[in-house]
């Protein structure tokens, strides 16, 4: 079964943190790559962090890198993406995406859309 499950969206002020977990099936988990996308009212889903289930590589987008921090925890099949010093510019949904094939995973992860995907959990940053 394919199965992501986001949680821990929520509203904030600008300057506090939060913390998303991302649930994933072992199908998928095992796989390769699970990451983060979000997307803000009229603006295009881009990309935000992603770690390899493996070896734990992490990339982020510019504009988070060094206030996001994406982990995981691979006895709970779990990804987490803390999110510290967040802007109102950082005001989206938040998207858990596993790579859906291998040869998709890191590199290629932000500039595809063929992933599995979450349902989403809006956050919402008030200056």
């Amino acid at each position: 079964q394919v199965q992501l499950v986001e949680s821990g969206g929520g509203s904030v002020q600008a300057g506090e943190s939060l913390r998303l977990s991302c649930a994933a099936s072992a199908y998928i988990y095992s796989t390769n790559c699970v990451g983060w996308f979000r997307q803000a009212p009229g603006k295009e889903r881009e990309g935000v962090a992603v770690i390899t289930t493996g070896g734990g590589a992490e990339r982020y987008a510019d504009s988070v890198n060094g206030r996001f921090t994406i982990s995981r925890d691979n006895a709970r099949n779990t990804v987490y993406l803390q999110m510290n010093s967040l802007k109102p510019e950082d005001t989206a949904t938040y998207y858990c995406a596993a790579a859906s094939a291998p040869r998709f995973c890191f590199e290629p992860f932000f500039a595809r859309r063929d992933h599995y995907w979450g349902q989403g959990t809006q956050v919402t940053v008030s200056s």
